[in-house]
């Protein structure tokens, strides 16, 4: 039975008692356990586990160089043995057990070894897009069709959940990550790819936040023809723009495809081409090959959390900053730099790095397309005394070539759909009268879609040299009112948009 949609705010809320200031919101409980999700002891998988890991500690001891695919090949053949001796105990003692919670139990106790413990679950059901955790019980489940849940506790404690997430942190990140009393937050990418943040200490009951990336391997073919988030004409226009060397942005609001963008943009450029990409945590993925035998050549670059006392400076001994890391890119030999999100001082560096490179990308956070410059010169000017507006309007006017801009339509509250797309493509053509000149290349159609609406100026002659024509924008622009661009999809809204 599908699980019904979540309101914010149900009729009854009105008369409903309230927690906190809040209306009582009634969640549709944990779903039925049933095939695909048998009931766990977690108790009995502790035990388990301390057997797994006692033997395999034993029998390892004397190893020298064990990869990690010969250790967890190893343990996973005790974890069989030791299940074993568990369900003929069991038998014995009329309690026989059946295949599926065999299989359950064995899964447990691997995913508490090597994967995400009882988060794994959760990180390996399709229909869970995103997840809220408030304690070790309070598991909010949203699920892909827009609905929310109630999910089952994934630790028996507080105490436990934070536990196992500080073996999660070091055991799991490629980079070493500490969650404590003087590292009260983690932020890291998990072993599927999704990115967990942790809040400790500053709130009342440690906080987790997932978020499960659905489209990590989609192309930008993908992005036009089956997730409408692009068209033809778009999708021509960008990957010619990336060609041709293009800085380009990709502003937006969270979850509205930023960074799906980046990625599959990212995967047109030539295999055999070099180039960095610079995250907090990684979740781009770029470094990695999606099919086997695949030529890579991208250097991923993750800040380090640092540890220890705090130096002069404020930094911690160890820890390296996308700031502190951007200069050294220029070294690398590469035409190209791509920072998976731009949400400090690191935009400085990084308009540095644009203004004398090309076929750059980053994201940046912004609510509307024309309130992105002030997104970039709030966030440069964080950067210390030596930087001001105007130094950083400069900055963008010469570095930025494009601003993409992508936009989410969510009408899930109203029994709509959520849907994104990208809405804008502005050109930065430098300044003017101490102004940022911008042109509108792609803008807003009737549904909220980008259609082309001018001509670029600044990259025009570059366009030409990779064999890209903007005049072939031209007839879409003429068409006036009656521009709707090359979707090939109708846009199903609740709401009527002018």
């Amino acid at each position: 039975m599908t699980a019904p949609r979540f309101v914010p705010i149900p009729p009854e809320a009105a008369a409903a008692p309230r927690v906190n200031g809040h209306a009582r919101v009634a969640y549709p409980p944990p779903p039925a356990p049933h095939a695909a999700a048998v009931p766990v002891d977690y108790a009995v998988v502790r035990q388990l586990q301390a057997r797994v890991t006692e033997t395999l500690t034993r029998i390892l001891a004397d190893s020298a160089n064990v990869t990690a695919a010969h250790r967890r090949e190893t343990a996973a053949r005790i974890g069989r043995e030791v299940m074993a001796d568990y369900v003929v105990a069991m038998a014995h003692a009329g309690q026989p057990v059946s295949p599926a919670t065999e299989q359950a139990l064995l899964d447990a106790v691997v995913a508490g070894m090597f994967g995400a413990g009882r988060l794994q679950r959760l990180l390996d059901d399709p229909k869970v897009t995103n997840v809220h955790i408030i304690g070790c019980d309070q598991v909010l489940l949203h699920h892909a069709d827009g609905s929310r849940s109630r999910g089952e506790p994934v630790a028996d404690s507080d105490d436990e959940l934070i536990g196992m997430l500080q073996v999660l942190a070091m055991r799991v990140a490629a980079t070493e990550r500490q969650l404590s009393e003087s590292n009260p937050e983690l932020d890291m990418q998990l072993p599927d790819g999704s990115r967990m943040t942790v809040l400790y200490k500053v709130s009342p009951r440690p906080v987790v936040y997932i978020r499960k990336h659905s489209l990590f391997t989609a192309t930008l073919e993908e992005l036009r023809d089956r997730w409408g988030m692009i068209d033809l004409l778009l999708y021509r226009f960008l990957t010619k723009a990336l060609d041709a060397g293009a800085n380009i942005m990709i502003a937006g609001l969270a979850a509205s495809g930023k960074t799906t963008l980046l990625r599959a943009l990212a995967r047109t450029i030539p295999a055999g081409e070099p180039y960095i990409t610079l995250e907090e945590s990684r979740e781009l993925g770029l470094h990695e090959t999606v099919h086997p035998g695949d030529e890579n050549w991208v250097i991923s670059l993750e800040s380090l959390q640092g540890h220890g006392e705090y130096d002069a400076n404020g930094k911690r001994r160890g820890e390296k900053t996308l700031h502190d890391m951007m200069p050294i890119t220029q070294r690398l030999g590469v035409r190209r730099v791509i920072v998976g999100e731009t949400r400090g001082r690191e935009i400085v560096p990084m308009l540095r790095a644009m203004t004398v490179s090309r076929g750059a990308m980053c994201t940046i956070h912004s609510r509307q397309a024309r309130e992105v410059m002030d997104s970039i010169v709030q966030l440069a000017c964080s950067y210390g005394n030596d930087i001001g507006a105007e130094q950083a309007l400069r900055m963008a006017a010469q570095g930025i070539d494009l601003i993409v801009y992508t936009s989410v339509v969510d009408e899930r509250a109203i029994g709509g759909g959520e849907h994104r797309f990208v809405s804008h493509v502005i050109e930065v053509g430098g300044m003017r009268d101490g102004r940022v000149v911008t042109t509108t290349v792609f803008g807003p159609g009737a549904d909220g879609r980008a259609v082309p609406r001018h001509l670029p100026e600044r990259i025009r002659d570059d366009l030409m040299d990779v064999g890209y024509d903007p005049r072939e924008l031209i007839a879409y622009i003429e068409a006036g009112p009656h521009n709707r661009g090359s979707w090939t999809r109708e846009l199903h809204t609740k709401r009527v948009r002018s």
